[in-house]
């Protein structure tokens, strides 16, 4: 008679045995093509540094330098003294904040909407707003700009930040983040206890929404920091960075731009935003994993 054997216990789900070899890692294919995609990102602000830290002379020469030189607090000197960096600079970071802020509010309201009500034409009205992405910004330089002499707000700052307090890329990314990530139960929960449309908004789907309005703000400031078309164009007097810029690749009357000036000039406007990005980075990385994750 033999002896009953015992069951095998069964390890727990997830859990690797001793000695089992570890997951895929990334190979060499994928650190390339990594490599190769931030070394494409930095090139144009490692250019600037480096023909904004030589001479003219040595800017202008072939093949140009390809290593940083020893004028770039020169250079920076240069621009201080040819333009009001420190005014544009600070005209640049309130047109950049209004607009963000004003484009996270609208289009977190606009997205709840779409996203949480249901009224007649949302689907039609959503896809509308989808549409409008479609249309080049250029087409719309020439009736602004009528529009904006008719209202006479040309060289102002309210000029470069009207056409940028609401986005429909906002509305789409706030709408596509608040389907999924306030649930339906916990509004109709607010509503039996007696809270209002704005309260619900407030109180739940605002808190829901923080990781995504934090991106958003983040991208839009970054969109009106680079933009430079539409500041060329409404603005003569008024200087934010892109017209100060513009105004350093012109000077030397008809002489040949000095792109070590220009150049230089570039990269101390670069600085902020690089800050910005810096100081925002882990916020931002953790709310895209939050809401890759949500649900």
């Amino acid at each position: 008679m033999t002896a009953p054997t015992m069951p095998r216990s069964k390890a727990p789900t997830g859990q690797r045995a001793a000695g089992a070899p570890a997951g895929h890692r990334p190979g060499f294919l994928t650190y390339g093509l990594l490599a190769a995609f931030v070394g494409g990102s930095a090139l144009p602000l490692y250019w600037s540094f480096v023909i904004g830290s030589h001479t003219k002379a040595e800017a202008e020469r072939f093949p140009p330098p390809f290593l940083p030189g020893g004028y770039f607090m020169e250079n920076a000197s240069r621009v201080l003294d040819t333009i009001d960096f420190w005014q544009a600079l600070l005209n640049s970071v309130l047109v950049s904040t209004a607009c963000a802020i004003s484009v996270v509010f609208f289009s977190t309201l606009a997205g709840y909407a779409f996203a949480k009500l249901r009224f007649r034409g949302s689907t039609a009205m959503m896809a509308f707003v989808i549409m409008t992405m479609a249309v080049p910004v250029q087409l719309a330089m020439v009736p602004l700009f009528i529009l904006m002499r008719n209202y006479r707000l040309l060289d102002t700052l309210v000029a470069v930040a009207l056409p940028t307090l609401v986005t429909a890329f906002g509305v789409f990314f706030m709408r596509q983040y608040l389907v999924d990530a306030v649930p339906d139960e916990l509004i109709e929960a607010a509503r039996m206890d007696g809270c209002s449309m704005l309260r619900i908004f407030w109180t739940v789907a605002v808190p829901a929404a923080r990781p995504a309005m934090a991106i958003l703000f983040l991208f839009t400031f970054m969109q009106v920091w680079t933009d430079y078309m539409w500041p060329l164009v409404a603005l003569q007097n008024t200087e934010t960075l892109q017209v100060a810029l513009d105004r350093l690749a012109v000077t030397g009357q008809g002489q040949t731009t000095d792109y070590a000036l220009v150049l230089a000039g570039t990269a101390m406007s670069t600085v902020p935003l690089l800050v910005l990005f810096i100081a925002s980075g882990r916020n931002l990385v953790s709310g895209i994993m939050q809401g890759a994750v949500k649900g």
